[in-house]
Parts: C-alpha cells; sequence; structure tokens
C-alpha cells in the first residue's frame, strides 16, 4: 500500500477547496493519508465517506485520523468491495469521487461517479501516468491497459471533461457537465 505524495495531496486538498466540497467518496482507504488530505480541502462540515476492502487499511485509517484529531462524525469508513458499495450510496449526493482502488475497475467507478456527483462534481483517478506505462504502447500489464482503458471511456463519455495532471504518479480529473 502506498501512500499518496505530498504533490498529489496537495491537489487533492485544491481539488476539494474549488469544489467546496461537503461530500466526498474515497476509493481505497490506505492508511488514511489521503483521506487527511481531501478532508482538509473540504468544508468543515464536510463528510468523507472511504470505501476498502482491507480491514487492516481501514484500521490503520481510522488510527491517522484519531492522530489528527479529526471528528468521527466527519469521516465515515466503510469496509467492502467498493463495486459493492457504490450501488448503495445516494444519487447525486456527492461534491468529489476520489479512486485510488482496483485499477481494473476504474471504468466501472466512472460509470457509478455518473449516477453519484453533483452536477460539476469532479471524480478523480489516482496513477494516470503509471511510471510512464501508459504513453509506452509496449506495456501490456494490467494496471496499464486499465489505465488506457479508462481514458478511451472518458473520452467517449460526453458528459465529463477530462485532463491529466502531472503531479505525483498523476491524476486523471473530469468534471461532470452541469
Amino acid at each position: 500500500m502506498a501512500a499518496v505524495d505530498p504533490a498529489t495531496g496537495a491537489a487533492l486538498r485544491l481539488l476539494a477547496t474549488a469544489t467546496s466540497a461537503k461530500t466526498v467518496i474515497e476509493l481505497g482507504t490506505g492508511a488514511g493519508v489521503s483521506s487527511l488530505w481531501l478532508l482538509s480541502g473540504m468544508r468543515p462540515d464536510g463528510v468523507l465517506t472511504s470505501v476498502d476492502a482491507e480491514s487492516e487499511h481501514q484500521r490503520l485509517a481510522k488510527t491517522s485520523l484519531a492522530e489528527a484529531g479529526i471528528r468521527s462524525s466527519r469521516a465515515r469508513l466503510i469496509h467492502g468491495r467498493a463495486l459493492d458499495v457504490l450501488p448503495r450510496l445516494s444519487d447525486g449526493a456527492y461534491d468529489l469521487v476520489f479512486c485510488d482502488a482496483n485499477k481494473a475497475e476504474n471504468s466501472d467507478y466512472l460509470e457509478a461517479a455518473l449516477r453519484l456527483l453533483r452536477p460539476n462534481g469532479l471524480v478523480v483517478f489516482a496513477g494516470a501516468l503509471g511510471g510512464g506505462r501508459v504513453a509506452d504502447p509496449s506495456a501490456r500489464d494490467a494496471d496499464t491497459v486499465a489505465q488506457r482503458e479508462l481514458v478511451k471511456a472518458l473520452r467517449e463519455q460526453t458528459r465529463f471533461t477530462a485532463a491529466a495532471l502531472p503531479v505525483g504518479p498523476g491524476l486523471i480529473v473530469a468534471a461532470l457537465s452541469g
């Protein structure tokens, strides 16, 4: 489990601030580092919903959040596979969806974001550059192929305006049309 680097964290904080985010979904809790960055950019009354299939990740995140002084009412940690949890979340209720989970499911996360995001909400995908592999046509590992499929899906999806941000391992950011 790799934590987001400071540049990526700062970008997440900026995106949360720019959207005046009150409700955020995070797929892939990790140790809670990205959770802290997102919360630092969210409104003071904002609530982060973080989903992870690994109970150990959620335990570590809970500790990180507590040590940072984050009230338990600001972070909702849900144990489970993202694709099992997302259908249970409210339609059009979220300002930002951050995806740093199973790369093979990124296209499915994009489809879920269409339903979950408010107009002008953002969906953000980690690892957009894939260490340079995404741009290398000879790279055929599963994560790289999944990132390419995500880019293709975004190009075909007319309701999103997207861009790749070259911070850390890269972010793909897409805004849902209003």
